[in-house]
């Protein structure tokens, strides 16, 4: 199966159904939000989690998101026409509507995942560092920079992502003006260091704060690591024990080179994927 399209208030529809007008504030000014969730077993995973992510990035940019039955019967929706036996993408998109002032446009696709995703849990990915050019605690205090939003707004993202590619390399570790490490583009950066699990704060970041690396840190216990979270250096990760990238699609993967400098692998890479049942 290509992808399944549920809309909001009406179900299942063709795939190939016309959905946005071409005036829609989504598609002229990226103004929406969005949650992707991993599909296992036909149910979207850290589906509360996701939708407790939305409606804050949905507050953040005034968007008057559906009511929480309405996004989960949605999401049901579109799970329940996909195989369960297949691992699959489920995006949830809400943008702010037409220019004019309509209601807002809600909609929910599953689609398989990209192979070269499922492939980099495997094989580990290349990672090379590119400037934000904002202090690393600069956005929480500058609400207009929509600091932990997750927005339709990703120009960006896939600028950067391109760039790496240009690079030679599978991934961008985004950094701050004043040198600290932040996110990647689509997924949130965890290390280890002497038996501590990390990631960077994201309450005084305004990264995107991570789903599956905050399941992660949430269960380090069952590893054996404590957990904790602050600011790092890139040069820092160079001697960590381990250094990877979480996110909802891929799970987790491993950073294997690091602007050149060759990192792992690790041997907890396994386990911690166990663990987020992406193996």
């Amino acid at each position: 199966m290509a992808r399944v399209l549920a809309l909001l208030g009406v179900g299942v529809v063709p795939a190939d159904t016309p959905v946005l007008r071409a005036d829609d504030l989504g598609v002229l000014r990226g103004d929406g939000v969005f949650e992707t969730m991993h599909v296992r077993g036909g149910q979207p995973w850290l589906l509360d989690r996701h939708l407790d992510r939305m409606s804050r990035s949905a507050a953040l940019l005034a968007i008057p998101l559906p009511d929480r039955a309405a996004l989960v019967e949605l999401a049901g929706q579109a799970c329940a026409a996909w195989p369960a036996a297949d691992e699959a993408a489920l995006r949830l998109v809400c943008t702010r509507g037409p220019e004019d002032g309509g209601p807002v446009t809600v909609y929910a696709t599953v689609a398989p995942l990209a192979p070269a995703a499922v492939e980099a849990r495997h094989t580990g990915v290349s990672v090379a560092t590119a400037t934000l050019a904002v202090p690393a605690e600069a956005r929480p205090g500058a609400p207009w920079l929509l600091g932990g939003a997750k927005t339709l707004s990703y120009a960006v993202n896939m600028a950067s992502l391109r760039w790496a590619a240009e690079q030679g390399v599978n991934e961008v570790l985004w950094t701050s003006a004043d040198g600290y490490a932040l996110e990647a583009p689509t997924a949130t950066l965890v290390w280890l260091a002497g038996g501590v699990l990390y990631t960077v704060p994201a309450a005084t970041t305004g990264i995107l704060a991570g789903t599956t690396a905050a399941y992660l840190l949430e269960h380090a216990g069952e590893l054996g690591m404590r957990a904790a979270e602050r600011l790092v250096r890139p040069a820092e990760l160079h001697s960590a024990d381990g250094v990877w990238l979480a996110s909802s699609v891929r799970g987790l993967t491993e950073v294997r080179t690091l602007d050149g400098v060759a990192l792992g692998p690790s041997p907890e890479t396994e386990r911690m994927q166990k663990l987020l049942g992406y193996l």
